[in-house]
Formats: C-alpha cells, sequence, structure tokens
C-alpha cells in the first residue's frame, strides 16, 4: 500500500492508478468513509483516460489512527502532502460533503497559490457553514451535531447503520429501493476508521466558516448537490457556494440524497466529465 507521511507523523494512505502523464483527478471523500467511496467515480474517470487519485483521510480508512489535528486545516494539509508528493498539476479536484470542504480549503490555501489546480468539483459539500449562528441563522443547531456525538460515543456501530440504511442515501424515503450492499459498504468503510477521528471530525464538517476559502477561488468550480439532501441542506451549502464563488457553475438535481454518487453515480459521473472537458 502507498502511504506520504505529514510533518506531524500522520501516514495518510492514497490510491493512484493511470498513466502518470495523464492529467490527474483526486477525490477526497465524506465523512465517516474512505477512498473506497469513490470506486464507481475512479473506475469510470480512469476508463476515460484520466490519472485518479484518491487518499484516506488522517483517522479515516488506512490511514494512521493518530490522535490530532482532526480539523479542517489539517486535512487540506495532508491532502496537499500527497499532492506534492505525487507532483500533481493541472489537476480537477473533487469533493463530497466533509470532503467537499477539504478541497475547498485545499485549492484556496494549497492549491491555487501552488498553480495545481485546473479546476474543483464540490458534491454535497458542507461549506461555508452548517452550524446555526447569528450570522447564520439558516443553519442547523448545534443540538444536531450534539446528537451525532452522543450517538456515536454511546455505539458507533448503530449509529452508523442508521445513517446509512435511512438519510444518508434516502433509503428512508416512502417507495425507495434499499440496497443492503451498499449500507454494508458505507458501514464496513466507517467502522475501519477511528472513532476519535469521526468524533472530533464532526466539529470539523460542522463548525468550520469556510466563507473566506470559497471567496478566495477564483478557478472554475461545478456545484452539485441533491434537493432531498437529508444531511445538508441545499439552501445553505451548493445555493450559498455559488453565490460565493466567482467562477461557478450550479446543478440542482430533483429528488437526489446525499450520497447520490453512489446511487445515481452514472448521472454525477457524466456531469462532471463534461464539466471538465469544457
Amino acid at each position: 500500500m502507498s502511504f506520504v507521511t505529514t510533518d506531524d507523523g500522520a501516514e495518510i494512505y492514497f490510491k493512484d492508478w493511470g498513466d502518470r502523464d495523464a492529467q490527474p483527478i483526486m477525490f477526497h471523500h465524506g465523512w465517516p468513509l474512505s477512498s473506497d467511496d469513490w470506486d464507481a467515480q475512479m473506475l469510470y474517470f480512469l476508463g476515460k483516460g484520466y490519472r485518479v487519485i484518491a487518499s484516506d483521510r488522517r483517522g479515516h480508512g488506512r490511514s494512521s489512527q493518530i490522535s490530532t489535528g482532526h480539523d479542517m486545516d489539517h486535512y487540506a494539509s495532508d491532502a496537499s502532502a500527497v499532492v506534492e508528493h505525487l507532483d500533481l498539476r493541472n489537476a480537477i479536484h473533487v469533493g463530497h460533503s466533509t470532503g467537499g470542504g477539504q478541497v475547498a480549503r485545499y485549492v484556496a490555501k494549497f492549491g491555487e497559490p501552488q498553480g495545481r489546480v485546473a479546476k474543483a468539483v464540490l458534491v454535497a459539500a458542507v461549506p461555508p457553514l452548517m452550524l446555526q449562528t447569528d450570522a447564520n441563522p439558516g443553519g442547523l443547531p448545534m443540538s444536531v451535531f450534539d446528537g451525532f456525538r452522543s450517538a456515536l460515543a454511546a455505539n458507533r456501530a448503530d449509529f452508523f447503520q442508521a445513517v446509512a440504511s435511512g438519510p444518508f442515501y434516502g433509503f428512508n424515503r416512502e417507495g425507495a429501493t434499499v440496497s443492503e450492499p451498499v449500507v454494508a459498504n458505507w458501514w464496513r468503510q466507517g467502522m475501519m476508521g477511528s472513532a476519535l477521528a469521526h468524533y472530533e471530525g464532526i466539529k470539523a464538517f460542522s463548525e468550520t466558516d469556510q466563507t473566506e476559502d470559497l471567496q478566495t477561488i477564483s478557478v472554475p468550480v461545478l456545484v452539485l448537490q441533491g434537493d432531498d439532501d437529508q444531511i445538508v441542506p441545499y439552501q445553505q451549502a451548493a445555493l450559498k457556494q455559488h453565490e460565493l464563488l466567482s467562477n461557478s457553475t450550479l446543478k440542482i438535481y430533483e429528488g437526489f440524497p446525499h450520497g447520490m454518487l453512489t446511487t445515481q453515480a452514472d448521472v454525477l459521473n457524466s456531469d462532471i466529465l463534461a464539466f471538465i472537458q469544457q
């Protein structure tokens, strides 16, 4: 397996498939998952001739279960360590949910200043801010995230099963066709990681204000989200991202859930490819 070691000792696992001279696409996964969540995208874009890369966030998947650094700054710095190790240039960065926050912070702080980024894609991403505050009255109250922390600490396995079999993929909607293998794969990825990283990561994805990150980014960005996202409300996410970004394209999918990169992979893959090829 391939790893890069960060300045503070975290070992970050990454996959790197395809022709080294091809344009790279790097994928950034959501909480509490791993790079495996991008299987459908990595195989698709590899087949289209791209070099595809994905890493496991610190404390997630196969990366080391380090006890520190579970915040958006470290997430972005770790992504940069992988990029610099592989010397990726003219790259497209695609992030889902918390991974979308990671992409926004990485592109703003590292990718654009280093001249390594061509475009970015935010899929059901958490920026600019999930938490309800005086300045963000439409956000979710702290009690929602405290509930996540309590459920995770009490029984992480049960909590992850409930998320995957319910709101994440919209399997709790009337008439939904539930895929037990998809639920099992979500649970498998989550349980591979560190309970501490997952617990502290809730603060990272809910309380990090990324308004400035979005305003800083100048490369073209594709913003994608479903209007039936039960995890990250699209009115406070995709719509605001589009407002804050200076060079963005917005697409809202009717009825798509938070986990649409899996359940509607064919639609997303096609739309992302079209954006990359523009």
